[in-house]
């Protein structure tokens, strides 16, 4: 979660004491939102909470559609997985064991 107080910081203030904020970032999670003559320009975080927020976009997004493929068959819509298969196999001329 973003801390509006601490985490929203100018360019030069980077630019001049990048270690001590990379550091920071490291430590706390957190991005950070650095800002050029006071708008938001640029957001910054360490390389291991951006790989956590990718695997949580990535989780999320598989929510997503397993929820439509339910409402899906809830509305009658699709056909069950046996019979997908059944039907692939009958296209591709190939036995159950295959």
């Amino acid at each position: 979660m973003l801390d509006i107080s601490n985490d929203i910081q100018p360019l030069s203030s980077f630019k001049w004491d990048s270690v001590s904020l990379i550091g920071r970032l490291k430590k706390t999670g957190r991005p950070v939102v650095l800002t050029i003559n006071g708008k938001a320009e640029v957001v910054v975080q360490d390389a291991k909470s951006y790989q956590r927020m990718l695997e949580l976009v990535d989780r999320a997004e598989a929510v997503v559609g397993i929820r439509k493929g339910l409402e899906s068959m809830a509305c009658g819509e699709g056909i069950p997985a046996e019979k997908a298969f059944e039907k692939l196999r009958k296209k591709h001329n190939m036995s159950k064991k295959q």
